[in-house]
């Protein structure tokens, strides 16, 4: 059995401006809603996708590395 590591740091870039800043992912949860910290937009999920995290930042959400495809449905 192979033990799967979850990356719980992600870069998050804002769409508006650019502004790009890591943070730290809910470990069992997907994030709906980020404000920018450069521009204060409010970002939200592109269609499909289940979260901020795995809309604009380089690592998605856990529960998508863990293979749940349907973890916010």
């Amino acid at each position: 059995m192979r033990i799967r590591m979850i990356e719980l740091m992600s870069t998050i870039v804002c769409p508006q401006c650019g502004g790009a800043k890591t943070e730290k992912m809910p470990a069992d949860s997907c994030q709906y809603f980020y404000e920018c910290t450069h521009c204060k937009v409010l970002l939200k999920p592109k269609q499909g996708d289940c979260c901020v995290y795995c809309s604009f930042a380089d690592v998605p959400c856990p529960p998508i590395q863990e293979g749940d495809s349907d973890c916010c449905a």
